[in-house]
């Protein structure tokens, strides 16, 4: 079992930036890969970007240049640092764990860009 906790969202204006924050219970080294989806009311939980055990990235064509993707294994945790914020980022944003035979979700934490 991994428990999984975001933090840092919040409320910020449209061109402002916010840093989100998983939490992982147990250690990450392992792990294929972390990531970060998001949902928006009336849509489907979409990617927006994820990093391999190995360092590898993959970012959403919509945030990339304006989002980075990290971690840290040694606090097992994940970041996403959101800069550019822009309205249409506004949603739910849930940080994944994959592991290949198992995959976990935190509980998600609301983004939200006022224009």
């Amino acid at each position: 079992q991994v428990q999984l906790v975001e933090s840092g969202g919040g409320l910020v204006q449209a061109g402002g930036s916010l840093r989100l924050s998983c939490a992982a219970s147990r250690s990450i080294f392992s792990f294929f890969a972390m990531g970060w989806y998001r949902q928006a009311p009336g849509k489907q939980r979409e990617l927006v970007a994820a990093i391999t055990s190995g360092g590898d990235t993959n970012y959403a064509d919509s945030v990339k240049g304006r989002f980075t993707i990290s971690r840290d294994n040694a606090k097992n945790t994940v970041y996403l640092q959101m800069n550019s914020l822009k309205p249409e980022d506004t949603a739910v944003y849930y940080c994944n764990a994959n592991l290949l035979v198992d995959d976990y979700w935190g509980q998600g934490t609301q983004v939200t860009v006022s224009s």
